[in-house]
């Protein structure tokens, strides 16, 4: 199994960090302009203006072990290994790759090559199905596989954001929450946002999202009137996905909403837009419009009951496949994740 997520630099310094953004920012399915009109803004603007002040950002929530996101996914690869260990001894070794930056989707895969594994299951940690990251992840996979002269035979998860196991851990990571430091005034849920032009182009993202703050809410009986979905990241000047996160919070603090909990449930992992972007700058956005109390919800990260989720998906997406035998399955054993 090829575990996938976005990717982070190597280091949180100025060269590292630039080489990430080149790499993110050259993706034609993260930025939808022609190459002749991008490339120079891409090149001669923001590789040499943005990575000083995101390496900032990034030291901002770096820690001891590295970054959170590679540190967490790490984990969440080695709990997942264990758990498919228990249901199918010997058959089924997990790989984790990231779409920009280390470890690669490339070198991922050949890890399992050189397991001699013959069938893949692909599972990008991303609940919501969008072009600009899950089709992305799909891109990388079969440009590897293109130099491949044996090709495996290739399973690839879309999406799981109105999955049962997956709506039940973002509730009780709420619930949890609230045992203890209280229940909010009003949950907002922040998805990652997306340019509107890409959803009129028929990108669900959008929709999934919103399905997903519904069924959660459902889960957790909310009253309409107590959560709110809306989208942050954005960047530029065209419209994105509405409503605003920074705008909400604001205008809830200006309202006199008191205390606001705020969930990220399309990040599988904390990252430098949950743990900076969210826990930090939108927190004191709130509190400046006259909030008095704003906590962060962490992300599913390497709950029990997040893996049990994705282990529940990754064994119906494999049912079927003939069990591995003999050599591969002892390597398969043997092999540690890196």
């Amino acid at each position: 199994m090829l575990l996938i997520n976005l990717g982070t630099p190597d280091a949180p310094t100025v060269p590292a960090v630039r080489r990430y953004l080149a790499e993110f920012l050259s993706d034609p399915r993260v930025i939808e302009l022609p190459r002749a009109l991008w490339w120079p803004i891409l090149h001669g603007v923001l590789l040499r203006l943005r990575p000083r002040r995101s390496a900032r950002s990034y030291r901002s929530v770096w820690t001891a072990q590295g970054s959170p996101l590679l540190t967490i996914a790490r984990r969440q690869a080695r709990a997942l290994q264990e758990r498919l260990d228990r249901h199918l001894p010997g058959q089924m070794r997990v790989a984790l790759g990231m779409r920009y930056g280390n470890p690669s989707i490339a070198s991922a895969l050949a890890d399992l090559r050189d397991l001699n594994a013959r069938r893949i299951l692909v599972l990008p940690l991303y609940p919501q199905y969008s072009a600009t990251t899950t089709a992305s992840g799909f891109d990388a996979v079969t440009a590897e596989l293109a130099t491949w002269r044996r090709l495996p035979e290739l399973r690839f998860v879309n999406q799981y954001h109105d999955e049962p196991g997956y709506i039940d851990a973002l509730a009780r990571s709420i619930r949890a929450h609230w045992a203890e430091g209280g229940e909010p005034d009003r949950l907002l849920f922040s998805f990652h946002g997306l340019p509107r032009e890409y959803l009129l182009r028929g990108d669900p993202y959008g929709c999934q999202c919103r399905k997903t703050a519904r069924l959660t809410a459902e889960a957790l009986e909310l009253d309409p009137q107590r959560w709110r979905l809306a989208f942050q990241s954005r960047v530029g000047h065209k419209e994105w996905l509405r409503p605003y996160t920074d705008e909400t919070l604001t205008a809830w603090g200006r309202e006199g909403v008191r205390k606001v909990h705020v969930i990220c449930p399309g990040f599988s992992a904390d990252c430098l837009e949950t743990l900076e972007e969210i826990a930090v700058m939108n927190r004191e956005l709130f509190l400046a419009a006259g909030g008095e109390a704003f906590s962060y919800i962490p992300a599913l990260n390497d709950r029990a009951d997040h893996l049990e989720a994705l282990t529940a998906l990754i064994l119906r997406h494999s049912a079927g496949w003939p069990q591995t035998q003999g050599q591969a399955a002892t390597a398969l054993r043997e092999r540690p994740i890196r």
